[in-house]
């Protein structure tokens, strides 16, 4: 089993597929047992040489840099505030800057939320999954709110993501990469700088790490203290997640029995059903062979966190030069990424992200322009190295069909190495006759099945699924097996900015994607 994947084993693992049943549980525990990486804690806690290069060509322990970073295209030095000299979107406008260099202030003092190493052991998976060895997994709130805080709250989050990447690993054969919308995702873009109501103007509600969505002077007031208490509550989830990830609650039989319950409120003979027996058959099959399934490969998992760079001064301030290595990383997450709206070539956000060591993404819709789209890689990943660049495509499923394929075809030809990833949830928002802003599953599912059909067309990798999700039971997007209505969105509608699907239907996406997976990596259909 040690060397389960290499080209000899799986050359006699299809070989065993051809006789009988049992030998087609085996080809599935071993599938599973290859990607068992998925849930192998590595470079959070284990030790990284220093100075080598992967096989990928991404430097985990990068040569030292000069202070001040590399030049940009105008020629100047890139540094943490060299964004000040750039176009900032989005960014809110400060009533008291004494106040605000105070609140980055005391956030510099703060230790990094996370760490050089992590961020590192991140880019090194997003680089395999580059070449087709990986899938990135991204979930989580909207947008975080400071009273919604709880450890029940960031727990059944943990657990559907957790869910998730089980079955997305069975039916993809490949490691599943882990990253949750949490710890730092409080900011929003608006696209009004103002809200009216009953004719009286106040700043629009940013999230809460800039104000509060009361509709009163006071709350709407940009408060520089925000980001101080969003630093802190940050610092709170990363704990628990930490505790969560290696702490045992990660096992592989447990999330597989909670994937058991799921499938239970689906009709007897259904697909999900099927699946789900056949991850169980894996499952006994190996402890029945003496595969420790209770061995921290199956018991703690990687996993990482994300956020919008939509708000600079947090930021810049929570931007730390590694002392080993010389490079700058945004410690405010293992990831970041730039928004539809603040993508621009002359923008605050790109420069300040070409300049930190952190994974990158970048959000476009049918909007980007192929040769757009290359002009942000070359200021994104000037280096084209594998690992550093995320493309999330948002954009509806017939945009899909209509723009992904130029999109990609412009990137082959320049031979850039980049992640495509699918968000199908912001471009299928609209809003119900009640009022109710919502989105549809079926629309959900429909742009996943553009873009993967897509990739097929060009032979290019689906890299990944963003979905705005939540663990809670809420009913906020219509539609799949939780059988949420426009009737029923009044009843559990909890969300302080965009709906998200709860975990049922976020549960069912996995096991829709999962089943395309086996089908793109020549495995047998679950009949």
């Amino acid at each position: 089993f040690a060397i389960v994947s290499s080209n000899r084993s799986r050359l006699l693992v299809h070989f065993f597929l051809e006789t009988n049943k049992m030998k087609f549980t085996i080809f599935n525990t071993l599938l599973l047992l290859a990607a068992s990486d998925a849930f192998s804690p590595r470079g959070t806690f284990g030790k990284v040489n220093k100075h080598i290069t992967t096989d990928l060509n991404v430097a985990l322990d990068p040569p030292p840099t000069s202070s001040t970073g590399s030049a940009s295209a105008s020629g100047e030095p890139w540094s943490p505030t060299s964004w000040k000299n750039f176009v900032a979107k989005q960014m809110p406008v400060y009533d008291d800057d004494e106040e605000l260099a105070d609140a980055v202030k005391r956030i510099e003092k703060c230790s990094p939320l996370v760490f050089a190493g992590e961020i590192r052991s991140l880019h090194e998976q997003l680089a395999r999954a580059c070449q087709g060895q990986g899938f990135l997994l991204m979930g989580g709130d909207c947008a975080e709110a400071f009273n919604e805080f709880n450890v029940d709250h960031i727990r059944d989050t943990f657990r559907v993501i957790l869910q998730m990447g089980v079955v997305l690993t069975f039916g993809s054969a490949m490691p599943v990469i882990k990253v949750g919308r949490m710890a730092g995702q409080f900011a929003k873009p608006r696209s009004e700088p103002d809200e009216v109501r009953d004719g009286v103007s106040l700043p629009s509600y940013r999230g809460d790490i800039i104000n509060s969505e009361d509709f009163t002077p006071e709350a709407r007031r940009n408060n520089p203290s925000n980001m101080v208490e969003a630093y802190h509550q940050s610092a709170q989830t990363l704990n628990i997640l930490r505790a969560f990830s290696t702490g045992g609650y990660a096992d592989i039989s447990r999330l597989h029995a909670w994937n058991l319950d799921f499938v239970e409120q689906t009709d007897e003979g259904s697909r999900y059903r099927k699946f789900a027996i056949k991850v169980d058959e894996s499952l006994r099959f190996m402890k029945a062979i003496g595969v420790d399934t209770a061995s921290p490969t199956f018991t703690k998992t990687d996993f990482y966190t994300a956020h919008e760079c939509l708000l600079l001064p947090y930021e810049q301030a929570l931007t730390r030069q590694d002392s080993t290595t010389g490079r700058w990383y945004d410690c405010s997450a293992h990831m970041v990424w730039v928004g539809e709206r603040t993508r621009d070539l002359d923008s605050a956000h790109l420069e300040f992200c070409r300049g930190i060591g952190n994974p990158l993404g970048v959000k476009i819709s049918d909007k980007c322009t192929p040769d757009e789209l290359i002009n942000i890689i070359d200021t994104m990943n000037p280096q084209n190295i594998p690992g550093r660049l995320t493309i999330v495509v948002r954009m509806g499923a017939e945009k899909v069909r209509q723009k992904l394929p130029g999109l990609i075809r412009a990137v082959q030809r320049e031979g850039k190495s980049v992640l495509w990833i699918s968000d199908p949830v912001h471009g299928n928002t609209r809003k119900t006759d009640n009022g109710y802003k919502t989105r549809d599953f079926d629309a959900i599912r429909d742009e996943l099945r553009a873009f993967f059909d897509v990739h097929d067309e060009m032979g290019s990798h689906p890299g990944g699924v963003h979905l705005e999700m939540t663990g809670e039971d809420v009913t906020e997007c219509v539609g799949g097996l939780s059988d949420v209505t426009e009737q029923s969105l009044e009843d559990r509608y909890h969300t302080y900015c965009d709906p998200r699907l709860n975990g049922a239907q976020a549960l069912e996406l996995a096991f829709l994607i999962a089943e395309r997976m086996r089908v793109r990596t020549g495995l047998p259909s679950i009949e």
